[in-house]
């Protein structure tokens, strides 16, 4: 068999974490999927101004499409709003919603016991470095 390259051997961990990490969140998040949650974070964030929705796809690593995929059912249960673009007629801006909001603080708390359990307290020392690499990679190819 043939030995896998480090850096290939990183890809497949870090693809099986996210497929981890995800099951784990959004059975955890009360009802949020990790995606959402996400969304939430980011459009909390950006409070009253509110992102474009590319805007919020290229943030979080999704298409276009698949923004307004997660958007649709978000907005009907009123966990987001949007409202026209005052700079550009052509798109809109989502905001997070007073239930966005609810759900978000429900979800922060419940993300931090989660993030406890799945990080072993002795690597916790490590987390800013690793956070940074990830960081930097997602900056490279983003």
């Amino acid at each position: 068999m043939q030995d896998i390259h480090p850096t290939v051997r990183f890809v497949i961990d870090l693809a099986r974490i996210q497929a981890i990490l995800n099951r784990r969140f959004d059975s955890g998040l009360g009802g949020l999927g990790l995606s959402e949650f996400i969304i939430l974070l980011h459009l909390n964030e950006a409070g009253a101004a509110g992102m474009r929705r590319i805007d919020l796809a290229e943030r979080i690593g999704l298409t276009a499409s698949g923004v307004t995929r997660l958007l649709s059912p978000m907005e009907k249960i009123g966990l987001v709003k949007r409202e026209a673009n005052r700079d550009d007629a052509r798109s809109s801006l989502v905001m997070i919603a007073p239930g966005g909001k609810r759900k978000l603080e429900e979800g922060m708390e419940r993300a931090g016991l989660l993030a406890e359990e799945i990080v072993p307290s002795e690597k916790k020392g490590e987390m800013k470095y690793v956070a940074s690499v990830l960081s930097a990679i997602g900056k490279e190819i983003g």
